[in-house]
């Protein structure tokens, strides 16, 4: 769930027009408050909330019915932990614009991450099955990250699967899946999509502690003991690193 917010900042750049019709004026308040709201995002990432609340909070002055800016808010807002305030602002974008998967997604990710676990998996349902977005299975995947947050490990496989053959060769579904299928102890399918992955996406030590797990399970210590020496080897430092330090010197490995 990490790279939602990412992907939400992104997404602030394509949103929300001027509406046909606005006075000169209006329409110099409007694009102030997208130039605002940009600036806004940039010191956000560079972690100067101050500055950042400075100016999404004019860009509120200057156009509070841009879904762009509210949507920019709710992100500041989330970030300052103010989540009354942000989701206030999530649900004003969605309002201004019902049907933008980008908003939908955003929507779905601060529920999640919020302790809503059911209605951000719907969210991002409704995202993956809008014709305007061009990547459903990052949706599904979320919605699956989502359910499987939530405990419903059946539901969250259900999500992944479609994220999985959605016809997009997307790493994070696979790995995904193969945590799920882990916890759901279908090691075999567990083994299969974690070796996806790896076939195009590089390991962090905890997708290769995963891999040590699965093996283990699977009762084949070789590969649990290649695994554990490439976490060893290429996270020396690592909570997973130390983990296994401690199993091999009590005996566990």
């Amino acid at each position: 769930m990490k790279r939602i917010t990412a992907a939400a900042l992104a997404a602030l750049l394509t949103l929300s027009a001027p509406a046909l019709g606005q006075s000169e004026r209006d329409e110099n308040r409007a694009d102030a408050a997208r130039i605002n709201v940009r600036l806004g995002i940039e010191y956000m990432r560079n972690g100067n909330l101050a500055v950042a609340q400075d100016k999404i909070d004019k860009a509120l002055e200057q156009n509070p019915r841009d879904a762009g800016v509210q949507m920019g808010a709710g992100l500041l807002y989330e970030q300052l932990r103010e989540n009354e305030k942000a989701g206030e602002h999530y649900r004003r974008a969605l309002r201004l614009e019902p049907d933008n998967p980008q908003i939908q997604n955003a929507l779905g990710a601060f529920l999640c991450r919020n302790g809503e676990p059911e209605k951000g998996e719907e969210m991002f349902l409704t995202a993956a099955v809008n014709p305007l977005y061009r990547t459903p299975e990052v949706a599904y995947t979320n919605a699956g990250v989502c359910a499987r947050r939530g405990g419903n490990l059946e539901r969250a496989e259900e999500h992944l699967r479609r994220a999985v053959t959605a016809g997009v060769q997307y790493p994070e579904a696979m790995l995904q899946m193969a945590g799920v299928s882990y916890e759901r102890g279908n090691y075999l399918q567990a083994r299969a999509f974690l070796q996806r992955y790896l076939s195009v996406a590089s390991g962090g030590a905890d997708v290769l502690m995963l891999g040590y797990q699965v093996e283990k399970a699977l009762g084949d210590q070789v590969a649990a003991d290649d695994y554990a020496r490439r976490v060893q080897t290429r996270f020396p430092d690592s909570p997973e690193a130390r983990v296994l330090a401690e199993q091999s010197s009590g005996g566990g490995q």
